[in-house]
């Protein structure tokens, strides 16, 4: 029997050799990808501005978390090199989630179908994943953090819960959880739900949360203390300790460079009205997201009502995806990418319905979850073929690199046009302006903004074209490039002259 089982292991873990090997063939046509998303161009812009010394928030600007844009500098904003970075990143998520989904079911076949369906998911560009945003990289040290919570979750093991070794792994997984939440603020859903497995699955069994107020009562007038109490008081607050860590770190830093309010501003004021988009209902500002707030209670009570039909597995997966689900719904913006956030939940929801004996009920959890991904994001299955079929007609000759830069989107090879052109017809100290949205413009022609902004509507959305204008006199670029898109241009130029004119951008060259 031991040989059947070590011989069982042995075959999940080929399973999963294979499995990381197909994730990277799934994801090696990103590599070669041309520069066609904005996001990106946006990431790549502010990583080459941040290596020529310009300070992240104060002198170039975007909206997300730290991490993102100094993973871009550390790669000097090349595109090639952030989708490599990506691949390994996703290439080690995949070998994490196989050892999650090892610790949550017995059976190792399971454990590889799990797998399977998570490099499926996260290896294509069905949800977006061939292209570098910060879901691409949280979702590693989510699973990480995962994994040492859901070991230390164990009611036989609470009075273990405040040894040396217990506080140091449960402020790791806090540190880890506030590296995912440098990328992207939507983290500390998850942390809020791992919180919440953590404290439900140590409860004293009976009446558990009439037990807890009796504890709380008894802490807050200091009279005698419940052992398990204080041990996951003492232990969440460590797991919050590791979280804070990080932040409190880049707070300083910006602080030190006089850049502290922009830090704020950007990566979490600025949030309040992004997430505001198409959130409003019946003419409430955020009363969508407060709506969504309310179902996110409504079924934490359930889950909490009935947690003691619930396995420990099942349990964890539970609370993961109805808060993964609320991640991916908090903002009223469309993007499929979003739908990453859900992925490894999702796959060990699929993985529960082959290891548990209530299929009906997880059935139904899998159904519902698919329409909501169905409901808000694109999912376009055919089209997810013909991105292999376009890296193959490249590869094999079989396509020219304009058709195969068409794919992706129609302004791509317009964009790699207006690049060349402007490095055929600038010197190094040559400055420019593009008026539009597309800034990988200034990545392929090796050129900076002349101000904080790298787009048009980032300098509408701020209010900036007073700003603008100031900077354009100043700085006087040689060229001024109005991409069709984005006409008229909104600043006035009257020392420019029209030089070039196409069906996608005018170019104005600076008289004298």
């Amino acid at each position: 029997m031991k040989f059947l089982s070590r011989l069982e292991k042995t075959k999940a873990v080929w399973g999963v050799v294979a499995l990381c090997v197909f994730f990277i063939f799934l994801r090696m046509p990103s590599v070669i990808e041309p520069y066609w998303y904005g996001d990106e161009g946006v990431y790549e812009v502010i990583g080459q501005a941040m290596n020529h010394g310009s300070m992240l928030y104060r002198d170039i600007w975007d909206n997300k978390p730290p991490l993102l844009y100094i993973l871009y500098a550390l790669a000097q904003g090349d595109q090639p090199t952030v989708k490599i970075i990506s691949l390994f990143v996703g290439f080690f998520t995949v070998i994490a989630f196989f050892f999650l989904s090892q610790k949550l079911f017995k059976k190792s076949y399971v454990s590889v179908l799990t797998t399977a369906l998570l490099a499926l998911l996260f290896g294509t560009p069905l949800l977006e994943a061939n292209i570098a945003n910060a879901e691409n990289f949280i979702l590693l040290p989510i699973i990480l953090a995962g994994i040492i919570i859901y070991n230390l979750a164990d009611q036989n093991k609470i009075k273990h819960l405040v040894t040396r070794n217990t506080k140091r792994v449960t402020l790791t997984s806090g540190l880890l959880l506030g590296v995912a939440f440098l990328f992207k603020i939507v983290a500390i859903f998850d942390l809020l739900a791992f919180l919440i497995f953590f404290w439900l699955v140590n409860l004293p069994q009976k009446d558990s949360w009439i037990s807890f107020k009796k504890a709380l009562i008894r802490e807050t007038k200091k009279g005698k203390q419940e052992p398990w109490f204080h041990s996951l008081f003492l232990t969440s607050c460590f797991l919050l300790l590791g979280f804070l860590l990080p932040l409190v770190i880049f707070m300083i830093n910006f602080a030190l460079h006089n850049a502290l309010g922009d830090f704020i501003q950007a990566a979490f004021f600025n949030n309040v009205d992004y997430v505001g988009y198409q959130n409003s209902l019946f003419g409430i500002p955020q009363g969508l997201l407060i709506f969504k707030i309310i179902l996110l209670f409504i079924a934490l009570f359930f889950i909490v009502r009935n947690q003691n039909k619930l396995s420990k597995p099942a349990l964890f997966i539970t609370l993961w995806i109805v808060f993964a689900l609320f991640n991916s719904y908090f903002s009223g913006r469309p993007y499929t990418h979003y739908a990453l956030v859900v992925v490894p939940s999702f796959c060990l929801l699929a993985g529960l319905l082959l290891d548990s004996q209530k299929k009906i009920k997880i059935v139904g959890g899998l159904i519902i979850v698919l329409i909501f991904f169905f409901f808000k994001f694109q999912i376009n299955i055919t089209r997810t073929y013909l991105y292999y079929q376009n890296a193959y007609k490249l590869i094999t000759n079989k396509e020219n690199i304009v058709d195969y830069q068409t794919f992706f989107d129609q302004k791509t090879p317009r964009d790699y046009a207006i690049a060349a052109f402007i490095t055929s017809h600038t010197s190094s100290s040559d400055k420019v302006f593009i008026w539009g949205n597309d800034p990988q413009i200034y990545v392929l022609s090796h050129k900076l903004p002349i101000g904080t902004y790298t787009v048009a509507y980032h300098i509408t959305e701020n209010n900036a074209l007073d700003e603008t204008q100031k900077l354009v006199n100043k700085e006087r670029p040689k060229y001024i490039i109005v991409l069709k898109e984005s006409e008229p241009l909104p600043i006035a130029a009257p020392l420019y002259i029209m030089r070039y004119s196409t069906s996608g951008a005018t170019i104005y060259e600076r008289s004298f």
